[in-house]
């Protein structure tokens, strides 16, 4: 993929060239033009030079540029505050990565996969990620066909344990299948437990699903999902920061899970205990402004006690996908209104049914007295016990009225 330098276009680390002569900031890889220009291919190197989440890294590529900041990490020893806020041997770190990054590869590697570079400025960048600041991602590679910038406009993200219940997995898979089936893209980290039964719930139904990973997206992590992974970049997204071939760490996880907060309109954490990951991705989605939504489990469950904690803060309870869509959807996408078996007596015009709550349950009782018990004149009783007696509440025994067998269940 390198392509031939002409007159007055200077060369950049990684093969770059100068801006005034690259291609416009945020094409991406994989498409018919060989040459990604001097931006994108700054930003691939930085994929492997920084890692996600680098605030300070972050403040450096705003103020600098992605290829200022690879002439500075390439270069002569810059200034300390060109690069302020990183001690010498953390930029020694920097410098040493910067120098054996080999962006063309990775952008050539990615292609031959079937996998493409966005960043921001490209046309498929989900702008929501820039809410996150200096911690924004530096670009996002991409495997799979679909319209990422599209797709995260109507996203929801559905977390939890790894190690979930039979209870979590099922409320996973069927709330993930109802948010497909309603026209949502549902986000998650495939890992193992609430990850996969997400996954799985929206592949079943052949709605849209979105794989974030803290690794390569070349990468099959867990190795047991490979081909859960396969059936995702298939039918929908695989996605993360991390360039070809790289290996996922405890603190690439944390850090991923900014990422699926960022990129959705909501979080839903279903199963998590007090020390769950799947918390961090909602309390960044509250900080971001996203809705936070957790489904509750029983409150003897070790599993559901990190979410129930959520609930008792600023967590809203859901239960199924019709709730969810009620708060992230628009106006309008009202969830149905939920209560109980409508009874016969629930239809009763208030003055019948307190004549009706007059009558005891184990024996007859006169006109007399149940005017008394439900505080009206007896013309009144008696008008309303005919009209229950046609209604099939009561009948008549001699001069008293009682309850039908029926009703005194």
């Amino acid at each position: 993929m390198t392509a031939a330098r002409g007159p007055g276009q200077e060369s950049l680390p990684g093969g770059a060239r100068d801006p005034a002569h690259g291609s416009a900031p945020g094409a991406h890889a994989g498409h018919a033009r060989e040459d990604p220009g001097p931006e994108v291919t700054a930003r691939a190197a930085l994929t492997r030079v920084l890692e996600p989440g680098d605030e300070p890294a972050g403040r450096w590529l705003r103020e600098h540029g992605a290829v200022g900041l690879m002439r500075l990490l390439t270069g002569p020893d810059p200034q300390p505050a060109a690069l302020g806020g990183a001690g010498p041997r953390r930029l020694a770190g920097y410098r040493a990565r910067a120098a054996v990054a080999d962006p063309r590869r990775d952008l050539a590697a990615a292609a031959a996969a079937g996998c493409r570079f966005v960043c921001p400025g490209s046309a498929q960048w989900p702008t929501q990620l820039d809410d996150l600041g200096d911690a924004r991602p530096v670009g996002l590679w991409v495997r799979g066909t679909p319209d990422l910038r599209t797709w995260a406009l109507r996203s929801v993200a559905v977390v939890g344990a790894r190690a979930c219940t039979p209870y979590g997995a099922h409320m996973a898979h069927t709330l993930a299948a109802g948010l497909a089936e309603r026209g949502w893209v549902v986000v998650s980290g495939a890992a193992y437990g609430i990850d996969g039964a997400a996954h799985r719930g929206v592949l079943s139904s052949g709605g849209a699903t979105a794989a974030v990973l803290a690794c390569g997206v070349d990468v099959a992590y867990p190795r047991g999902h490979a081909g859960l992974l396969g059936a995702i970049a298939g039918q929908g997204l695989v996605l993360g920061e991390l360039p070809p071939g790289s290996h996922p760490t405890p603190a690439r996880f944390v850090l991923r899970n900014r990422v699926i907060a960022a990129l959705t309109r909501g979080t839903v954490v279903v199963e998590a205990a007090h020390r769950s990951g799947s918390l961090v991705t909602a309390r960044r989605a509250r900080e971001l402004g996203r809705f936070t939504m957790g489904v509750p489990g029983p409150a003897t469950s070790g599993l559901s006690a990190g979410v129930h904690e959520l609930l008792r803060g600023e967590a809203v309870l859901v239960t199924d996908a019709a709730e969810v869509v009620e708060l992230v959807g628009g106006i309008g996408e009202l969830a149905p209104e939920r209560r109980g078996p409508v009874l016969p007596r629930d239809l009763l015009h208030p003055d019948t049914a307190r004549v009706l709550e007059a009558l005891p349950a184990g024996r007859p009782a006169q006109v007399e007295e149940l005017a008394l018990a439900a505080g009206t004149g007896t013309d009144e009783v008696i008008g309303r016990l005919y009209e229950l007696h046609s209604l099939g509440f009561v009948e008549r025994l001699g001069d008293g009225w009682r309850l039908t067998s029926q009703t005194r269940r």
